[in-house]
C-alpha cells in the first residue's frame, strides 16, 4: 500500500514514466541493500528459534559396577543402570513456542521498518539529485542569455552606446555561473554515489533522474493516523512478547515431574535352588522437582511488570516524536507549496522586467547593470523554485513513510 500510494502522490508531480522509475529504484534497493538483507535473516533467524522451542531435558542415562557386591537374599548385585526423564509442567514447551513467535514478530516488524526507512532515503536522495541536476540546466540557460547580452553590449561597444566594462562584467557573470555549475556537478556525483550505495552498486553508476518536477494542483488528502507505524506497531509487538514471557515464566516455575527406569543385573546364589534365584531387580521410579525456595521466577514476574510499564511508556514518547514529525512534515509541504508560488510571481515579474530591457535597447537606453540584476533575480527564483519542489516532495515523502 506504501508503494502504490507513493505512484499516485508522483503521479501529479511528474507523470507515471518517471514514478515508476523511482519505484523501481527503491525496488532495486530493498532487494540488494545489505542492511535489509541482515534485517530479514534475523527474522529468519527467529522464525527458527520457534522450532528450537520445542524441546524436552536431555534424556539422562547412567550405569555403575559394584566393586563390593551387595549380597541380597536372591543373589549378589553387579551393576546398576538407569534411565532418567524430566518432563516440564503441562504446557511449557506451547508457551516457550508462543514466546519465540511473539520475539519473531518483534524482529518482523523491524524488518518492515527498516524497509520503509531504506524506502524514504532513497526518495529524498533521488529528489537531491534532481534539485542538483535542475539548477544545473537553470545555470546552462542563464549562461547561454548571458552570451546573448554580451553579444548585445558587444554591439552596443562598436557604437559608443556601452562601455567595455559592461562586457566583462557580463563576461565574469557567465564564469561565476561556470564555476556554480562544475560545483553542483561535484555534488551530484557525491549524492549520486550515496544514492548507488542505497542499491548497493558501484557508487559510479549513472543514475537517471526527471528532468522536470512540478507540484500537483490539488493537496493530496494525507490519513493523520500514525497508529499502524510499524515503529508503533514495533511496541506492542515487545508487550505482547513480555506477556507470553510471563505465561512461559509462570509454566517454568510450575514443578517438574520426572519418569525413569532403574536395572540391576543379579548373579546366582551357587548349591542353592528356589524361586527368583538370581532374578533381576526393575525399579520403576517417579520424581518430582518442586522450586520451594527458589525466588528466581517472582522475580522475574516483578521485571515482566515493570517492563511492561517501560515499553508503554517508550510507546508514547515515540508517538510523540512521530506526532512532532509529522506536524513537521505537513508545515514544510505547505511552506514548500507557498515558496514555489511565490518564486512563480517572482519569476514572472522579472522575465517582465527582462522584457522591458530589451525593448529598452531599440531606443539605445539598455543598462547592463539593470540587466545582470534581473538576471541574478531570475536566477535566484529559479533556484529557490526548484529548492522548493524538492523540499516539498521530501516532505510528503516523510508523510508517506509516517502513515502509510
Amino acid at each position: 500500500m506504501k508503494r502504490i500510494f507513493l505512484i499516485v502522490i508522483l503521479l501529479f508531480g511528474f507523470g507515471f514514466a518517471k514514478a515508476q522509475q523511482l519505484q523501481s529504484y527503491i525496488n532495486e534497493a530493498l532487494k540488494n541493500n545489505p542492511n535489509i538483507q541482515a534485517s530479514e535473516l534475523r527474522y529468519n533467524i527467529a522464525t527458527e528459534k520457534v522450532n528450537e522451542a520445542n524441546w524436552l531435558p536431555n534424556t539422562e542415562f547412567a550405569t555403575g559396577y559394584f566393586i563390593s557386591e551387595p549380597e541380597t537374599r536372591t543373589g549378589a548385585q553387579k551393576a546398576r543402570f538407569s534411565v532418567k526423564q524430566m518432563l516440564p509442567w503441562f504446557g511449557t514447551v506451547s508457551a516457550r513456542e508462543k514466546y519465540a513467535s511473539a520475539m519473531a514478530e518483534t524482529d518482523y516488524v523491524d524488518y518492515l521498518v527498516a524497509k520503509r526507512r531504506l524506502s524514504l532515503n532513497v526518495a529524498q536522495s533521488y529528489y537531491v539529485l534532481y534539485s542538483l541536476k535542475a539548477k544545473q540546466v537553470v545555470l546552462d540557460n542563464n549562461i547561454q542569455l548571458l552570451e546573448t547580452y554580451e553579444q548585445l553590449a558587444l554591439t552596443a561597444v562598436e557604437v559608443d552606446k556601452a562601455s567595455a566594462v559592461d562586457v566583462l562584467r557580463l563576461q565574469i557573470r557567465q564564469n561565476e555561473l561556470q564555476q556554480q555549475k562544475e560545483i553542483l556537478q561535484e555534488k551530484f556525483v557525491a549524492e549520486q554515489a550515496v544514492f548507488n550505495g542505497l542499491l548497493n552498486r558501484d557508487g559510479d553508476i549513472t543514475v537517471e533522474v526527471v528532468q522536470q518536477m512540478i507540484l500537483p494542483q490539488t493537496e493530496p488528502i494525507v490519513d493523520d493516523s500514525l497508529g499502524l507505524n510499524p515503529e508503533l506497531l514495533r511496541f506492542d509487538r515487545l508487550y505482547a512478547s513480555v506477556t507470553q514471557a510471563e505465561l512461559l515464566n509462570q509454566k517454568e516455575g510450575a514443578p517438574k515431574i520426572g519418569f525413569g527406569l532403574d536395572y540391576l543385573p543379579v548373579q546366582e546364589r551357587a548349591n542353592l535352588n528356589f524361586s527368583d534365584n538370581g532374578k533381576d531387580i526393575i525399579m520403576p521410579m517417579v520424581s518430582l522437582s518442586v522450586p520451594i525456595f527458589n525466588k528466581r521466577y517472582r522475580s522475574k514476574t516483578k521485571q515482566n511488570e515493570l517492563r511492561q510499564f517501560e515499553i508503554q511508556s517508550q510507546k508514547q514518547e515515540r508517538l510523540n516524536v512521530l506526532e512532532s514529525a509529522f506536524a513537521k512534515a505537513i508545515a514544510g509541504r505547505n511552506e514548500a507549496r507557498i515558496a514555489y508560488h511565490t518564486q512563480s510571481k517572482n519569476l514572472e515579474q522579472a522575465k517582465n522586467a527582462e522584457q522591458i530591457l530589451i525593448k529598452n535597447y531599440e531606443t539605445a537606453t539598455i543598462d547592463f547593470n539593470d540587466v545582470l540584476d534581473i538576471q541574478e533575480l531570475q536566477l535566484k527564483f529559479q533556484l529557490n523554485q526548484i529548492e522548493s519542489v524538492k523540499r516539498y516532495y521530501s516532505q510528503f515523502a516523510i508523510l508517506n513513510y509516517l502513515t502509510k
